[in-house]
């Protein structure tokens, strides 16, 4: 069983002996591939360190989250951009909007997610998107830039049926993560009309993490979890859900 979390920042963590120790926790619960999501200037070196330091397994993506979009964000973006020449990354993310903290930045937050968005497409790379309470300003963009090289994944999808059903028609992969676990979360409701093909798992390490652990940091060992409970609601085995969201994430990412 080969397991993908294509979302951690498990980069956060840089002891060398408590690193270790969580990719080999990951590796004896069979997630064998980590896909890194960039915040900010300063996380670019985190990054690239992880994937470094386990080349075969952590695969790194470059991109300005959007609660960093602040009054210097321009410079950020320069930072991140110049990164990218002469490393291999596999997407530009986490970008996007999030009106959960700060509404004020807005029109930053679409001038710096359109930006990057052309970086995906120049460079001809997956997006991952960042979206929370902020569907409709999203799907916006989106419907704006669409077009045939536009292609990625909502990073912890929460939404409706009708939300999903829009990601998937443009081609987007919806991530599911530890919220699908949640009592109430309604999300596995969501997960459970659809098709496997659409989904990818995540965990959004050190956050989110799944039940058991709700509320203790999490780690992307955990993804077995997740894969578990979308196996339940699919009524299939975990074998099965870990072949087709990995099969789905080396499409997304070409690798």
């Amino acid at each position: 069983m080969l397991l993908t979390d294509t979302h951690t920042h498990q980069y956060y963590e840089t002891e060398p002996a408590k690193r270790q120790a969580l990719m080999q926790r990951c590796f004896d619960n069979g997630v064998g591939r980590l896909f890194l999501p960039n915040v900010d200037s300063s996380s670019i070196e985190k990054v690239f360190a992880l994937a470094d330091a386990f080349p075969e397994n952590c695969f790194p993506m470059l991109g300005l989250h959007p609660c960093d979009v602040k009054e210097n964000w321009h410079e950020e973006l320069d930072t991140i951009y110049k990164a990218i020449p002469g490393r291999k990354i596999y997407a530009i993310g986490e970008i996007g909007i999030d009106l959960y903290w700060d509404k004020t930045t807005l029109g930053i937050q679409v001038e710096a997610f359109k930006i990057q968005i052309g970086w995906a497409k120049e460079l001809k790379l997956p997006i991952v998107i960042h979206c929370r309470n902020s569907y409709d300003e999203v799907f916006e963009v989106l419907e704006q830039e669409y077009d045939e090289n536009l292609r990625g994944i909502l990073h912890c999808f929460t939404g409706t049926l009708e939300q999903a059903q829009k990601l998937i028609s443009i081609g987007f992969y919806l991530g599911i993560g530890g919220v699908v676990t949640y009592k109430n979360s309604g999300l596995d409701k969501v997960v459970e009309q659809v098709d496997l093909k659409h989904i990818v798992l995540e965990t959004d390490s050190p956050y989110l993490a799944p039940v058991p652990f709700r509320g203790k940091p999490n780690e992307s060992s955990y993804i077995t979890y997740i894969a578990q409970k979308v196996a339940d609601l699919k009524m299939t085995s975990i074998e099965h859900v870990a072949e087709i969201t990995t099969a789905n994430s080396k499409v997304v990412f070409g690798a």
